[in-house]
């Protein structure tokens, strides 16, 4: 009885270490992965590789807990060139229990929000990736159509500007009074969308409501890791977490929203 209680014990050991490892490095800043710094967000997660980028997945909200990407000049030109498709499809390297079906969000009012987003996608197979349930989260339509654009066609111009960055995006799921879509897929409270530029040493985080119109805050790597529980970039020095750079205006579609105030 020992032997199998220490065996039970080493398998859920090496099931946690396998989630929380570092495979697809080309996608992670240094080549290591977001870790876990509260253990207990590792139960039933899944990593998965893509093409242009990785999810961690989790089978208990039925979302992404993060989706990195690394960005770059010419994979940012690439992407603009291929025309969208939208090819939605549940993650079938998921056990059935675990993931999130297209019925889940059928008739909810809300959008299948990507966390690395097509638009980022440098070739079509990427692009049909990146329309996986692995890599999507009930987002608010009018979030998702306007702010949440800004953010990610801001990145963008700031990867050309840059030559590279190393984007990590997700889920924040706060309070006591989470929704779910289905009774399976939990609606997320927050959103973040975390940006490194590994050549200037500059680190900064959006956060917006999972919610209506233009509110935002662009905080420090440091504040949003202790928010999630996540160290988002494990090989980033401290000085560049706690040290706040300068995120682009979001402007979805050349248009400027009105700015918010806190």
């Amino acid at each position: 009885m020992k032997r199998l209680f220490l065996l039970f014990i080493a398998l859920f050991v090496s099931q946690g270490a396998l989630a929380q490892s570092t495979r697809c490095p080309e996608h992670f800043a240094g080549g290591a992965s977001p870790q876990f710094i509260n253990q207990k967000l590792a139960a039933r997660t899944t990593a998965l590789c893509f093409e242009a980028f990785a999810v961690m997945h989790s089978g208990i909200s039925r979302t992404p807990i993060w989706s990195a990407e690394h960005l770059t000049a010419n994979s940012v030109e690439e992407a603009k060139s291929l025309k969208r498709r939208n090819t939605f499809h549940p993650e079938h390297r998921m056990p059935r229990e675990d993931r999130a079906e297209l019925r889940d969000y059928s008739g909810s009012g809300l959008d299948r929000g990507h966390m690395s987003p097509s638009g980022d996608m440098p070739s079509r197979n990427a692009q049909y990736e990146s329309f996986s349930l692995a890599n999507i989260v009930p987002q608010d339509p009018n979030n998702n159509q306007n702010l949440w654009v800004g953010f990610e066609e801001g990145i963008r111009a700031l990867a050309r500007n840059r030559g590279e960055l190393y984007v990590v995006t997700g889920p924040m799921f706060e309070g006591n009074s989470i929704q779910r879509l289905n009774g399976r897929v939990l609606v997320p409270t927050h959103l973040f969308k975390a940006v490194y530029d590994p050549v200037s040493q500059q680190a900064a985080a959006y956060v917006a409501p999972n919610a209506p119109g233009s509110e935002y805050q662009v905080v420090s790597i440091a504040e949003l890791e202790k928010r999630l529980s996540i160290n988002l970039f494990p090989k980033m020095p401290p000085g560049v977490k706690d040290n706040k750079m300068a995120l682009p205006e979001p402007r979805p579609h050349g248009r400027r929203l009105r700015q918010p105030r806190f």
